[in-house]
């Protein structure tokens, strides 16, 4: 979340970047949140002054009650009595004034890094890598949602009859190929020095509000009736809030976690083939990494997470790209963000798998998430990204590496898996 102070200091690269992120009414949102801090700030001196005054008139009524005046005394009582009452109501005024601020303040979103890009949509990103090569064949390629059919491996139909569209049953094969992702990616994780955990997959408000997805995103996540609670986007929001309201040590650092979690969103919704099947549903499985880091190191992190996301597709052996997102196509909490794109080899599109993003103090801010340097308490940096969500990987990897006579395992994951080839 971004501050009074920060804003008040840079106003101008504030709008800019408001207006690089496309947010509306930039320049008015920025001058009535200054407007209602100084409303803020003038109820507090007014208070501030009638205490004083208040203290003052006190020493006076001893020095009164003393001389015998006591009729000048109980005025002076009086008077002080109405103080009190103003200062009370310009407290409560200066905290509505807080909060007003508070308000739209919560709906600002991350300023972009000056790396990021202009642009509106998905169509302005900047392709800043290409890896491997498309694959060919020598016969008609069928999409993921015909190999999954023809091989019985998973279900939306099933899924459908016992929940919803966007549900999908895996079955045999389809099930210990997922398991196997699962499992190969989190043992690369941990590999690479990433500490696992396991994390609730239902938070509260304040777990939403500290990584940013309340109040921008309430609309894209289930909610339980009962209990208020919400069912996770991304395991990024409940592992972030391990260390929310945490004072850290430069020892500390680097924090780096991985955490598999199912993921649940409402937005699946429209018709299409760029959300038929696997390429867009309700509940998934992903594998997120997490990493807290001092402030100076965060974008060499980022650059870190990135290769690393990288390499498992080179893994793979997935054709993939890496774009640098344009400020408009951005998340709400994002300073940066790298997108990778896996090749979808039937349907013949780039298929979205990862999202790696810095967050500068964004998260932190709403967190409370400090570090002490030199005795002082500073904003760390968070970090997150996919690694990798699973469903348009095993798009890509049924689509990508289909045959005549069935569908080729990655050789990374046959020991995962127990077979080497879907038939």
């Amino acid at each position: 979340m971004l501050t009074i102070p920060f804003i008040r200091t840079n106003t101008e690269q504030t709008i800019a970047g408001l207006k690089k992120k496309r947010f509306a009414d930039a320049e008015a949102i920025v001058k009535q949140i200054l407007e209602l801090d100084e409303v803020r700030k003038n109820l507090l001196q007014q208070a501030e002054q009638a205490l004083e005054k208040s203290n003052a008139i006190a020493r006076e009524i001893g020095g009164l009650m003393k001389s015998g005046q006591t009729q000048e005394a109980e005025a002076k009582k009086a008077e002080t009595a109405e103080l009190k009452i103003k200062i009370k109501e310009f407290g409560e005024a200066a905290k509505k004034a807080e909060q007003d601020v508070q308000d739209v303040l919560v709906t600002l979103p991350n300023l972009p890094h000056s790396s990021v890009p202009e642009g509106k949509t998905a169509d302005d990103n900047e392709i800043t890598l290409t890896w491997g090569k498309v694959p060919s064949f020598d016969f008609e390629p069928l999409a993921h949602w015909d190999l999954i059919k023809k091989y019985d491996i998973i279900d939306f139909d099933l899924g459908n009859k016992i929940t919803g569209a966007g549900f999908p049953v895996y079955k045999g094969k389809g099930a210990r190929l997922q398991r196997a992702l699962i499992n190969f990616f989190l043992d690369e994780a941990i590999k690479a020095g990433y500490y696992e955990i396991q994390p609730p997959i239902l938070i509260n408000e304040d777990s939403g509000f500290g990584t940013g997805q309340l109040p921008d995103k309430e609309g894209q996540m289930y909610i339980t009736q009962a209990e208020g609670l919400y069912l996770i986007p991304t395991a990024e929001v409940p592992i972030t809030n391990l260390y929310r309201d945490v004072i850290l040590t430069e020892k500390d650092l680097p924090i780096k976690n991985v955490g598999h979690t199912p993921c649940f969103r409402r937005e699946a919704g429209s018709w299409g083939a760029h959300v038929r099947g696997l390429n867009r549903l309700h509940q998934f499985d992903k594998i997120e990494i997490v990493q807290i880091r001092k402030p100076e190191e965060s974008y060499q992190a980022l650059e870190e997470m990135s290769t690393y996301v990288q390499g498992l597709l080179q893994k793979l052996g997935l054709h993939y790209r890496v774009l640098r997102l344009c400020g408009g196509d951005m998340g709400f909490a994002s300073a940066l963000t790298y997108d990778m794109e896996a090749w979808s080899g039937a349907q013949n599109r780039w298929l979205e798998v990862s999202s790696v993003s810095n967050f500068e103090t964004f998260q932190a801010n709403r967190l409370k998430l400090r570090m002490k340097v030199d005795g002082k308490s500073v904003l760390c940096h968070t970090l997150n990204g996919s690694a990798l969500a699973l469903p348009r990987i095993v798009a890509s990897i049924l689509e990508n590496n289909q045959t005549k006579d069935g569908i080729k395992i990655p050789e990374v994951l046959v020991p995962y898996c127990g077979f080497s080839v879907i038939q």
